[in-house]
C-alpha cells in the first residue's frame, strides 16, 4: 500500500492478530468516529464484528486505514477521489502492501535484535 511521508511517523504496528478501534485510532492517528465513517465509504474496509457489534481490525485493515489516511490527509484527495484511486490500482497496491509488510517486519526484527544484544 502507499506509504505517504507522514505515515512514516506513525507508530509501529504490533504483531497482534486483532486490534480494537481504540488501538487502531492510536496506530493511525485518526479518531474512532472517523474510522466508523470510513467503513461506510470504503468497501474494502470491513473489520470483524463480534458481540455487542464491537469492531476488531486485522493487520491488513490497519495498513488500509493508513493508506486511506495518506490519500486524504497527506495527498489532499477527496473521499470520492481516494475511493477511485484505491479501486483503480489494486495490483499496484498489493505490491506496495507487501513492501510495507516487509518494511514492518524488518523494523520489528531490528528491534528484537537490539533486545537480544542487550
Amino acid at each position: 500500500m502507499l506509504e505517504p511521508s507522514n505515515n512514516a511517523e506513525l507508530p509501529v504496528i504490533p504483531g497482534k492478530r486483532y486490534f480494537t478501534i481504540g488501538e487502531v485510532s492510536e496506530l493511525c492517528l485518526v479518531k474512532p468516529h472517523v474510522l466508523r465513517y470510513w467503513e461506510q465509504e470504503f468497501s474494502q474496509l470491513e473489520p470483524v464484528k463480534r458481540r455487542g457489534n464491537r469492531r476488531y481490525y486485522q493487520h491488513k485493515d490497519v495498513l488500509l486505514i493508513r493508506q486511506i489516511r495518506g490519500l486524504l490527509y497527506d495527498q489532499g484527495f477527496t473521499i470520492g477521489g481516494a475511493r477511485q484511486r484505491m479501486g483503480g490500482e489494486e495490483a499496484k497496491d498489493d505490491d506496495l502492501q507487501y513492501k510495507q509488510i516487509v518494511r514492518q517486519m524488518i523494523s520489528e526484527l531490528e528491534e528484537l535484535l537490539v533486545c537480544l544484544r542487550a
